[in-house]
């Protein structure tokens, strides 16, 4: 199954199997057994990998059936995934934490300070499409737009918290971390099936969503108030909760690529495209639930 994630679409992560990881072992090398046709990093005579750390990976694969343990080296693994998305998050705390100490947000200078958000979030945005549509990881770039996107949720952070609901900032946060770990939960216990059904019913609903929030801003920016209402009130609630479980299951999907990037023995750099794109998917899961508290807190 090709990748539904638009951060890993490019990078050759495909299976057809339910089970991301369930149903097949990987070899020595990083190849899965049985399945190296499909396997794009697998090491064998017909297809030649540009990923083979030994010049004779070929030759052995084709003698013994399998690479030796040596071709295994500047392949990714949980802990390089664990280390970047840890490196990525830490750079977006540390911005954020900054844009809210830095940044005031009081009622004189609110304007000045959203203003500076909304760059922010422009700048982020065109970094991670660059980053998305690169055929290789630039932990630069991935860097970069994780300290930009620090900056609008720090200051996005601080007016919520300031000016509707106090505490608003870490309930998000809470709010991001449980669902991480109920989904990291139900994926490890085989509770979600990622297969091609999933992923597509997952990239249409998620379409739908971004179309239905653009059109509101557009008739919001040309007709003012809260356009449609998609963003207020009990629509707004019950989007706002689409929105969370939506990233839920983009979360899902991140997983797989994960665990199909260390199946197939995918090179080390890939580890960073595995932080960038979880990076995204929690990002979304934590404005989401930022909207749905300032909502909630509004309506009172």
């Amino acid at each position: 199954m090709r990748s539904s994630n638009p951060v890993f679409s490019r990078r050759g992560f495909s299976r057809d199997n339910g089970y991301a990881g369930f149903n097949t072992a990987p070899q020595a090398g990083g190849a899965a057994v049985g399945t190296q046709g499909a396997n794009p990093y697998a090491q064998n005579p017909q297809a030649q990998n540009p990923y083979a750390q030994n010049p004779y990976a070929q030759q052995d694969a084709a003698q013994y059936g399998a690479p030796q343990a040596p071709a295994s080296a500047g392949r990714m693994t949980m802990d390089d995934v664990i280390m970047r998305t840890a490196t990525t998050l830490g750079v977006l705390i540390v911005t954020a934490a900054l844009a809210w100490a830095l940044l005031p947000v009081d009622m004189g200078n609110i304007n000045r300070s959203y203003g500076i958000a909304i760059g922010a979030a422009l700048i982020g945005f065109v970094l991670a499409m660059v980053q998305s549509f690169k055929r290789k990881a630039s932990p630069a770039l991935i860097l970069t737009y994780a300290a930009f996107e620090g900056v609008f949720l720090g200051v996005l952070s601080s007016i919520v918290d300031t000016h509707i609901a106090s505490g608003a900032a870490m309930q998000a946060v809470l709010g991001t971390m449980a669902v991480f770990a109920a989904v990291l939960f139900a994926y490890k216990m085989r509770w979600i099936r990622v297969n091609r059904r999933f992923a597509g019913f997952v990239m249409a609903a998620a379409l739908g969503f971004v179309l239905l929030m653009m059109v509101n801003m557009l008739f919001a920016v040309f007709g003012g108030g809260d356009g449609l209402g998609f963003r207020s009130g009990g629509m707004g609630i019950m989007f706002g909760v689409i929105g969370v479980l939506l990233g839920a299951c983009f979360l899902a999907l991140d997983f797989k690529q994960v665990e199909d990037g260390i199946a197939y023995g995918a090179p080390r750099e890939e580890s960073w495209m595995a932080a960038f794109g979880l990076t995204l998917t929690l990002v979304w899961i934590y404005t989401e639930f930022l909207r749905l508290i300032a909502i909630l807190n509004s309506s009172d």
